[in-house]
């Protein structure tokens, strides 16, 4: 095979193919007498398994993938796969919580404690009451810790732990939370009850943040569902592919090994405008 025959495939250029050989995201290729690179099945199955990966999991890790097989380190490789999985199932744990304190956040605010409809929930306590629209004056570090039922303690903690952003006032110094400061550290709150630990907290929180409050999240919660489907569905392409590359590589014809320890046992076509210099 040519290398303009593996970059056909994908879309991508000539050049690219040889750098990933370089990088060692493909196996060593041979080289002909005048120097031209010479690729086979397994160079093939070895691009479409690191552009799989890409998606699934990144360029940077989908390089160590590759390169760890091609190195003799399987674990490595295949712990960076499981580190993947990992993440996004910390993704999807995280996205959960957001919708859960958003919906609970919202039928707080709208429901009263003793409204006759009101039911326990597993972010229901003994200061639900305190769950209103935020004030439209900023507060003092002990109103707001009145406010949810807490200590002033509890609030700098939470703010070392990135949940809380409040600005100082310049003249004193102390700390003025605002209404989008309130919304945080009610939501804060709310997680805090439902047993979540505090940088899970934190991410949940800058989630809202960035969409600029619980009312504009649906639509960025949608698209961030949107996303971890899409990678998730991603890994099982990637893990089919390597699955293949791992197959053919394992058998005798196909030994990944480098191109000056073995010969092409059949006659192969060479790319005429491969003018790199020779393996060494």
């Amino acid at each position: 095979m040519r290398p303009t025959d593996l970059a056909r495939e994908h879309g991508i250029s000539t050049q690219a193919v040889r750098n990933y050989e370089r990088d060692g995201f493909l196996p060593p290729a041979e080289r002909t007498s005048s120097g031209y690179r010479i690729y086979t099945p397994l160079h093939a199955a070895a691009l479409r398994a690191f552009l799989a990966l890409v998606p699934a999991y990144g360029h940077a890790i989908a390089g160590l993938v590759m390169t760890a097989l091609h190195a003799g380190r399987p674990d490595e490789a295949l712990t960076a796969i499981d580190q993947g999985h990992a993440q996004l199932l910390r993704d999807r744990e995280t996205l959960t919580a957001v919708r859960q304190a958003v919906d609970h956040l919202s039928a707080e605010r709208a429901e009263p404690v003793d409204h006759p409809g009101a039911r326990p929930g597993p972010f229901r306590g003994p200061h639900q009451d305190r769950l209103r629209e935020p004030p439209r004056v900023p507060l003092s570090i002990g109103e707001l810790a009145h406010r949810l039922g807490l200590t002033p303690a509890t609030l700098r903690t939470w703010e070392s732990a990135g949940i809380l952003t409040p600005p100082r006032d310049r003249a004193t110094g102390h700390r003025r939370y605002h209404p989008d400061d309130t919304r945080d550290a009610e939501l804060a709150h709310l997680l805090r009850r439902g047993g979540y630990p505090l940088p899970h907290i934190a991410t949940v929180v800058q989630q809202i943040r960035t969409a600029g409050g619980t009312a504009g999240l649906a639509e960025a919660l949608d698209g961030w569902q949107h996303r971890l489907t899409d990678r998730g569905r991603a890994m099982l392409t990637a893990a089919a592919r390597l699955d293949a590359y791992l197959s053919l590589s394992a058998e005798p014809s196909g030994s990944a090994v480098p191109a000056t320890r073995r010969r092409s046992p059949t006659k192969t076509i060479t790319d005429g405008q491969d003018t790199g210099p020779p393996a060494r």
